[in-house]
């Protein structure tokens, strides 16, 4: 397009807020346009992540900010007790969605890409930004068709309120897309202790671990008789979502409707 993309971030004083303003004000095609916080004062977004003053101050109202900035494209990294209604009124205002929540079911999905479709917008749900945990996703799917028996343990930070994580369980829908459900493990065991066994997901487990000091891990435990393999993704900082943010916001003025999963984003 001939012009900036005018982006809005919601929940901007949040830790990974601040990425993306970041990010923002150094892409060359993106304009901030606005930066919404409930519990932030009137602050310059530019001075709030220790860059030059931008001239866009934190505001606190979202449907306020996105009807007078009239952003393009709206960022949100909030949390999933907001994430339906956030995206809904972007796309009442004619804001196309980009969320890195989550907390959506399929239902919601559905409804929220019909709402697209009506206003003739696109919109983007990816539990995961990051290029690598996309390629480790891909790995894991393509493995399973060679390697069925399999365990999912993803690791995150003690504050995280899901679990099992939004990239877990989009792991394992991609996994069960290209393998037949197979009940693993002894058709006769039992939990001594309630919950030891995981989350069962079509014939597999998923693992939360939770503990301080981890940022976002995530490996796939593949085994058969004599050999195992392990895909594994490590990410150490917030920084490693900002690429993948980039091509979502410039990918999301492209087309019309509600796409979930950034790994259609990915060739």
């Amino acid at each position: 397009m001939d012009r900036k993309i005018r982006v809005a971030v919601v929940g901007a004083s949040g830790r990974m807020g601040r990425e993306v303003v970041k990010k923002v004000l150094a892409e060359p095609d993106m304009e901030l346009a606005a930066g919404v916080a409930r519990t932030s004062g009137p602050i310059d977004l530019g001075r709030m992540v220790g860059m030059e003053e931008c001239g866009v101050l934190m505001q606190n109202d979202l449907e306020l900010a996105l009807v007078t900035s009239k952003p393009d494209v709206l960022v949100d990294f909030t949390g999933p007790q907001t994430a339906f209604s956030h995206t809904s009124l972007a796309i009442k205002h004619g804001v196309r969605p980009v969320m890195g929540t989550t907390g959506f079911t399929p239902e919601h999905i559905q409804e929220l890409d019909k709402l697209c479709q009506e206003q003739g917008i696109g919109g983007l749900i990816a539990p995961n930004f990051s290029i690598g945990a996309i390629l480790m996703m891909r790995f894991a799917a393509q493995a399973s068709k060679y390697f069925p028996h399999l365990e999912i343990i993803e690791y995150h930070g003690d504050q995280k309120l899901d679990a099992p994580s939004g990239t877990s369980i989009k792991t394992a829908e991609l996994i069960s897309e290209v393998r037949e459900e197979i009940r693993q493990g002894n058709p006769r065991e039992e939990e001594t202790i309630d919950g030891s066994r995981g989350g069962y997901y079509n014939g597999f487990r998923i693992h939360s671990v939770r503990l301080p000091g981890i940022f976002a891990q995530q490996e796939v435990i593949m085994a058969e008789p004599g050999q195992a393999l392990k895909i594994r993704h490590d990410s150490y900082d917030r920084a490693a979502y900002m690429p993948g943010v980039a091509i979502a916001v410039r990918k999301v003025m492209t087309y019309t409707g509600m796409i979930y999963g950034f790994e259609h984003f990915i060739d």
